[in-house]
């Protein structure tokens, strides 16, 4: 949706870091999305630049306010004061139900014509997704609207986060394997590496990569774990036998690990075009390994009561297409599933290796069914239009 096809022109974006770059990692690309192919002028407003920072480098973490990319950046601080009409965005969006501050909704109830206001969701496979998104809850005293908004994996509901070149660029890099090489060369991955599996490692602490870091060892066949610094930090430690810092590698075995240091969000996405098998966490990097076109794993973030292991098992109905490894190998990855007795982690890894080749052939036609959903930003930008048009 072009600028001269929406009246919007101004929309404030209010994210509190929980899941460290997940959070961010969503509205940063949002953000940065909807200035540059629809023109609105974003605030994003964030409680946390340190963690910005380590997948925006041009982040400055002491500062109030500051412009990157064509994107206001204000850190919050849960900032009390009064805020005037003037103040006020043109849509206005809560990512995960965030409590905005109550004087910029006061300022919302006054202006003329009202903002569009949204609660962005998480993003799951459940099916209860449908029947909420773009549902309407009234503000108890005000005049105020909220919809929600959730991105899904369906035509009825908000689609997947996806800039309009993305799926070009990543075609362009994947045909190039001599781009692919000088992009991993820096990190210092070797020709022979390069002709090993290459994985790439991003979980939550408690991920059983010991575990597997023993099947890979044991294997017949070369592995090359490519872990961003800071990531499973104590068994990276244990297998480095030194500090798990940017530049460190160690082979042992049939596996070779290399930390990496965090990159721009660009970079990341590189590093998952590049490599055989992703290993993903959260939500920013689960979308992302969706659009690489190559065989994934995801490690969801976790909730009490195991309510992830629901989100986990629903997703995989609708992605694993059958593949029995893969399903078993998420289950068991995410503590849902215990690895089997007999040759545990190995015999896991092994079902998985020999099912590669299906799995990147189903992530193409993943990839493709996607797309048809179009994009969430347009999604979003068309619901709100229609809403705008429905208010007056």
């Amino acid at each position: 949706m072009s600028p001269s096809t929406h009246p919007f022109r101004t929309l404030a974006l209010f994210c509190r870091v929980v899941d460290n770059f997940g959070d961010i990692g969503i509205c940063w690309r949002f953000a940065r999305q909807l200035w540059r192919e629809h023109g609105i002028a974003v605030t994003l407003w964030v409680d946390d630049l340190a963690s910005f920072r380590r997948i925006c480098p041009a982040v400055v973490p002491g500062a109030e306010t500051q412009q990157i990319e064509g994107v206001t950046v204000c850190h919050w601080r849960d900032q009390e004061g009064v805020f005037a009409p003037e103040d006020i965005a043109d849509i206005v969006i809560e990512f995960f139900a965030v409590d905005i501050p109550p004087g910029y909704i006061a300022a919302m109830a006054q202006c003329q014509p009202r903002p569009v206001w949204f609660n962005l969701e998480g993003l799951s496979a459940e099916e209860w997704v449908e029947g909420c998104h773009t549902l309407p809850s009234s503000h108890p005293r005000l005049p105020l609207t909220k919809h929600f908004f959730f991105p899904g994996f369906t035509d009825k509901t908000g689609g997947l986060l996806r800039e309009a070149d993305l799926l070009e660029q990543r075609r362009r890099f994947q045909a190039d394997p001599a781009a692919m090489a000088a992009f991993l060369a820096p990190f210092g991955v070797t020709a022979a590496e390069m002709a090993s599996i290459k994985v790439s490692l991003f979980c939550y602490p408690h991920a059983p990569v010991a575990a597997l870091f023993e099947a890979w060892q044991q294997g017949a066949e070369a592995v090359t774990c490519l872990v961003p610094e800071g990531v499973a930090s104590e068994t990276v430690r244990g297998f480095l036998d030194a500090a798990p810092s940017a530049g460190a590698a160690r082979t042992v075995g049939s596996l070779s690990v290399r930390v990496l240091p965090f990159v721009a969000q660009p970079d990341y996405d590189k590093l998952l075009w590049a490599c055989d098998l992703n290993l993903v966490r959260g939500e920013d990097s689960f979308v992302r390994a969706q659009w690489a076109g190559r065989p994934f794993v995801w490690h969801i973030y976790p909730q009490d009561e195991n309510l992830h292991h629901v989100k986990l098992r629903a997703f995989l109905s609708r992605y694993a297409g059958g593949i029995d490894s893969l399903a078993r190998f998420s289950l068991c990855w995410n503590g849902a599933e215990a690895a089997p007795q007999q040759d545990g982690w190995a015999a896991l890894w092994s079902a998985l290796r020999a099912d590669l080749p299906q799995m990147a052939g189903q992530a193409e036609a993943w990839q493709q069914k996607m797309t048809e959903n179009d994009d969430m930003t347009g999604n979003l930008l068309k619901f709100a239009c229609s809403l705008r048009s429905a208010t007056g």
